[in-house]
């Protein structure tokens, strides 16, 4: 395989400027997380239960296995969610169906994820001035998010961004857009709702290298942020509900970059026709990172005084081990680093958008870095494309 060679435009005036004084710890004026929640289905498997069935669902009878165990035991995978028992994968026929399913198990997911993720919040769903909505494993029209706006007692007025297309990186590219919106509204609440059920999109009958990666590292799940403007307070509440909010603990949102790489639309997606979606990962996805993916991270932090070396915490999209070695190697990290990273691949697999957020999850949960503490979320996608968000706690 070739990998695109990338012709780097002109910096814009603004890249080209000198950089930006160091940026200083969240204050009362910037957009904070306030909480994170994940949602898992009930199935949970070993890898090793998986590998089997999914061999019967995507190669011929008789078929050499020997790929599929390869590409299952280096997966970095210990266990996964799925939206279905495995069994009742062999079933579902088409996309039809599987979209179905995706409606109805992301509808149940969606609600447990922002439910959860509002309750910790200290708010109720009549608080919430943005829904943004991502998930790139189904379709439906009125969106997921329109659904549970009624269902769970969303105002009528409440602003709605449903998201597809981003793939991997919805996750963080749509807390940046969270943050976009909470800088103009420092009065708002926003929510980030990211609902991916990436098994229902396994093709059956088809033994590619691709369909077989897809199936030994995708998991299903969910997951919800909440997010709050600078103006908010105890006792505020952005729709005007009675709830009592409590002071928002998370780390604040710093700034955001993103970044599109041209002439590598190919490397990853869907090709989409009858049977749904047709998964598309090449082999020069990581060939992409080492050469590229750094310059431009360091480039960002640079903007902000920073280096590799001042960032405490890194919230990376796990795409598999390839993608988190290169990104490791490029970056020159410490062995250790990405370790939130491989911990939520060996626990639940990809969840595409979902990771970065159980990583965040998954961080706040333990301990919550030091005050002062920079961190850096990070995803790829389709594009192909990278977003950063700068955290400070």
């Amino acid at each position: 395989m070739r990998v695109p060679v990338l012709v780097e435009h002109a910096p814009s005036p603004s890249a080209s400027a000198s950089p930006a004084r160091r940026a200083s710890p969240p204050s009362a004026s910037g957009p904070r997380i306030a909480a994170v929640r994940c949602a898992l289905p009930p199935h949970r498997y070993a890898q090793h239960e998986l590998t089997g069935p999914i061999g019967d669902l995507c190669l011929s009878p008789g078929a050499d296995r020997a790929l599929l165990h390869r590409v299952h035991a280096s997966a970095g995978v210990g266990t996964r969610h799925l939206a279905l028992p495995i069994e009742r994968y062999a079933r579902l026929g088409d996309f039809g169906r599987s979209n179905d399913a995706w409606l109805e198990t992301g509808l149940e997911l969606g609600e447990e994820a922002l439910s959860g993720a509002l309750r910790e919040a200290g708010l109720a769903p009549a608080d919430v001035d943005l829904l943004v909505f991502a998930s790139i494993t189904g379709v439906a029209a009125p969106s997921l998010d329109a659904r549970l706006a009624g269902r769970m007692g969303l105002r009528p007025d409440v602003k709605r961004i449903p998201l597809f297309g981003l793939g991997c990186v919805a996750g963080a590219a749509g807390l940046a857009r969270v943050h976009d919106h909470l800088r103009g509204h420092p009065d708002d609440t926003a929510v980030l709702l990211t609902v991916e059920l990436c098994s229902l999109t396994l093709q059956r009958g088809d033994s590619s290298r691709a369909n077989l990666v897809a199936g030994a590292l995708f998991g299903d799940g969910a997951a919800a942020l909440v997010a709050r403007g600078g103006n908010t307070d105890v006792g505020s509440s952005g729709g005007g509900s009675s709830s009592t909010v409590a002071p928002a603990a998370g780390p604040g949102v710093v700034a955001t970059r993103s970044h599109l790489y041209p002439g590598t639309e190919r490397l990853l997606g869907w090709e989409i026709g009858a049977a749904g979606f047709r998964v598309v990962i090449d082999a020069g996805v990581p060939d992409i990172v080492r050469g590229h993916f750094g310059r431009h991270l360091r480039a960002f932090l640079a903007e902000h005084e920073l280096t590799v070396d001042d960032i405490g915490t890194w919230i990376c999209h796990p795409g598999g081990p390839r993608i988190l070695s290169a990104v490791s190697e490029t970056l020159g990290l410490s062995e250790d680093a990405l370790d939130c990273s491989r911990r939520s691949l060996a626990a639940v697999g990809n969840m595409s958008s979902v990771s970065v957020l159980h990583i965040l999850e998954g961080i706040r949960a333990r301990r919550a870095p030091e005050p002062g503490t920079w961190g850096l979320l990070l995803a790829m996608g389709p594009g192909f494309c990278s977003e950063l968000v700068l955290l400070r706690w």
